[in-house]
């Protein structure tokens, strides 16, 4: 970082979607930060600093058109590639509509993993922050079906490598407490109902545990998440996404932040999509994205003081 001022690259996200309104309703807040807006600066008019990029079509809130999926695209690339040649400190991203990306022949599970392939393929974590909690996922955007043969030893020890380095290096915690999820109901009742937790989850924090990080389970997910557990602990890894973010999100009403672990670069997000419905209205709320800019802020500068 350049000076004590980081600067943040602020991507747009869907252009029907609430994203350029997120954009607009934080431009001029007071972060101690230069926000760069990134996107087409039609929709952008009112932030104090846009890096265009054209649209493809015209845009019209609330109507997807997939003309526009590559330009999408193409707003990530920018603020990656200004990333990595240290041009931005961080990267915080508005939301982006995966379905209209895929309806136009390109493949696309999401924010994260498209971002650990531009990185040059870093194993990286979607870890959720907000009420207190930090809420990390050992898989992400899979069909549920897909999730158990998705769950590998060698993946989750290098999870659990990537949540304990980055919660030192990134947050400060000098001996982060993680707790794992077990995939099945009572962790599988000692194989009873399912034999993952004893034969892939249990070895793997054992094999972290032996290598110096404070992990600990599997725990069956319904006595994890309570609040004697969590608070004695830094960060739950929960073993797919709606296991653990519904409670994230509960606890959070609606100011919860998605973190990118693993990336060389500080990367935030919001914690809900396009919300279509009400693009255009002027009723989208921006307490999440204004969240994901602070987080991204204190990262940043926490990077630059430890360099």
């Amino acid at each position: 970082m350049r000076n004590a001022r980081p600067v943040i690259a602020l991507t747009s996200g869907e252009p029907a979607g609430i994203g350029p309104e997120l954009c607009l309703k934080v431009a001029g807040a007071p972060l101690g930060a230069r926000v760069v807006a990134i996107g087409d600066r039609s929709l952008l008019a009112g932030c104090p600093e846009v890096e265009h990029v054209p649209l493809s079509r015209p845009a019209t809130p609330g109507r997807l058109d997939k003309s526009n999926a590559r330009y999408v695209l193409a707003v990530l690339d920018r603020a990656v590639r200004g990333c990595l040649a240290g041009e931005y400190d961080a990267m915080v991203t508005a939301p982006v509509q995966k379905s209209v990306i895929n309806d136009a022949g390109i493949a696309f599970t999401g924010h994260t993993e498209y971002l650990a392939e531009r990185a040059g393929g870093a194993h990286v974590v979607m870890m959720l922050v907000g009420g207190s909690l930090r809420v990390a996922l050992a898989t992400t955007h899979l069909p549920l079906a897909e999730v158990p043969k998705a769950i590998t030893r060698s993946s989750l020890s290098a999870t659990l490598k990537v949540i304990d380095s980055d919660l030192r290096r990134r947050f400060g915690i000098a001996e982060p407490r993680i707790l794992v999820a077990g995939l099945n109901p009572h962790s599988g009742e000692a194989g009873h109902l399912g034999r993952e937790d004893m034969d892939v989850i249990a070895p793997a924090v054992a094999e972290a545990a032996a290598a110096g990080i404070r992990a600990s389970g599997p725990i069956p997910a319904d006595t994890l998440f309570v609040p004697e557990r969590l608070r004695h602990a830094d960060c739950a890894l929960a073993m797919y996404h709606d296991q653990g973010l519904p409670v994230l999100k509960y606890a959070s009403f609606g100011r919860g932040v998605n973190v990118t672990l693993g990336l060389p670069f500080v990367r935030t997000s919001v914690d809900h999509g396009t919300a279509l419905d009400i693009a255009g209205s002027g009723r989208a709320d921006p307490g999440s994205l204004l969240e994901a800019l602070k987080l991204a802020i204190e990262l940043a500068q926490a990077a630059a003081f430890s360099a």
